[in-house]
C-alpha cells in the first residue's frame, strides 16, 4: 500500500514541479502517474548499473556526476513518454534535483505515517 501512495505523491510531486519550472510540461494526471511509475523504475533497475559503470568518474567529481545521471534519466523518461516533456538537459536536471526532494519529503512522510500505525497496531492488540 505504501508503494502506491508513493507513486500518488511522486505524480502529484510531478505535476508541482511542471507547473513551476517553465521547462517541463506534463499533459496531465495520467501522464504524471505513468512518468512517476518509469521514473522510479528507471532510479530502480538502471541508475545503479550506471552509477557503477561510472564510478570512477563519479568519484573524481565528489559525486556530483550522480546528479548528471539522474538529470539523463529524467530527459530519457521524457523523451519515452507521450504527455511528459523537457526541453532540455538543464531544465531535466532541475527537474530531477527537485523530484529528488519531493520523493525524500514524501517517503519521510509516508515512513513516519506508516510507523504510527504500527505503534497503534500494537498498542490495540495489546
Amino acid at each position: 500500500m505504501t508503494i502506491i501512495f508513493r507513486l500518488l505523491f511522486n505524480a502529484l510531486g510531478l505535476i508541482l514541479i511542471a507547473t513551476y519550472v517553465p521547462g517541463i510540461e506534463v499533459a496531465g494526471f495520467y501522464p504524471a502517474l505513468i512518468a512517476a511509475l518509469v521514473l522510479g523504475l528507471l532510479n530502480l533497475i538502471v541508475r545503479p548499473i550506471l552509477l557503477i559503470l561510472t564510478l570512477p568518474i563519479t568519484i573524481i567529481t565528489l559525486g556530483l556526476f550522480a546528479l548528471v545521471i539522474n538529470g539523463l534519466l529524467f530527459l530519457f523518461a521524457a523523451s519515452v513518454l507521450d504527455g511528459f516533456e523537457v526541453e532540455s538537459f538543464w531544465y531535466a536536471l532541475l527537474g530531477s534535483i527537485l523530484m529528488t526532494v519531493v520523493s525524500t519529503i514524501g517517503n519521510r512522510w509516508i515512513n513516519s505515517d506508516s510507523a504510527k500505525e504500527k505503534v497503534v497496531y500494537r498498542e490495540v492488540r495489546d
